[in-house]
């Protein structure tokens, strides 16, 4: 049997299954990068304008994320938070129920992305001109209407460099997903190369798919970063 025959669509090839595991790797990286997004948005506003305590947990957040490898977190999250949760409905006299393994595997991802995602936030905000910022109060703009119009489009052109390396960051993440036993794109390349032995062909064509997610991101995150700098003098 050749790489070709193992590679196939229809059994015995394992083309089906891979690309399966590829639309699921993207839809946790998705997911997950989208909650990292608002726990950031919401970081980032807790650090610049939160109370003192506010600020001390989420430095406390951050930096403990940001210090732990993520494959310890990714075990430490999965495991304590379902027991957790088991144990809160145990509190209240109710039975313990089994975690959907997508639901899980977004959490314990977006937890993680939204340490670094607020440092990101964080920064591009403070990188604003104040005077932006000042006006917009001086005409009396309400905080959502200020953060539409000022804040959003001012702070983007700082925060899509750090956005798209937390994006591939995320694609690389939801692989170590699978030592959790949630099935992805690694998790169904490390059965294929097992069933078969033809360890190379598979772990390689892995190592493929995921440059081409990340090259067509790439793509796609410089075109958002020439369109939100439409207007600007180019530097360089």
């Amino acid at each position: 049997m050749g790489w070709t025959d193992l590679l196939a669509w229809n059994p015995p090839g394992w083309g089906s299954p891979i690309f399966r595991g590829v639309i699921t790797t993207l839809q946790i990286s998705f997911c997950a990068y989208a909650l990292g997004l608002l726990i950031g948005l919401l970081g980032a506003r807790g650090k610049l304008s939160g109370g003192k305590l506010t600020k001390r947990l989420l430095e406390g957040y951050t930096t403990i994320v940001r210090s732990v490898p993520e494959l310890l977190l990714i075990v430490i999250l999965f495991y304590t938070g379902t027991q957790g949760f088991n144990s809160l409905l145990a509190a209240f006299g109710l039975g313990p129920v089994r975690i959907n393994g997508f639901v899980a595997a977004v959490a314990v991802l977006g937890v993680v992305q939204g340490a670094y995602s607020t440092e990101v936030l964080r920064g591009a905000i403070k990188a604003i001109p104040v005077g932006q910022i000042e006006a917009a109060r001086a005409y009396g703009m309400s905080p959502f209407l200020m953060f539409r119009r000022i804040t959003l489009p001012a702070m983007l052109p700082y925060a899509i460099p750090g956005l798209s390396n937390l994006w591939l960051t995320a694609t690389k993440g939801s692989a170590l997903i699978s030592v959790v036993g949630y099935v992805e794109l690694t998790k169904i390349t490390q059965q294929a190369a097992g069933g078969t032995k033809w360890y190379f062909t598979f772990y390689t064509t892995a190592a493929v798919l995921y440059l081409v997610i990340s090259l067509i991101s790439l793509q796609g995150f410089g075109m958002l970063d020439r369109y939100v700098r439409r207007g600007q003098p180019k530097v360089g």
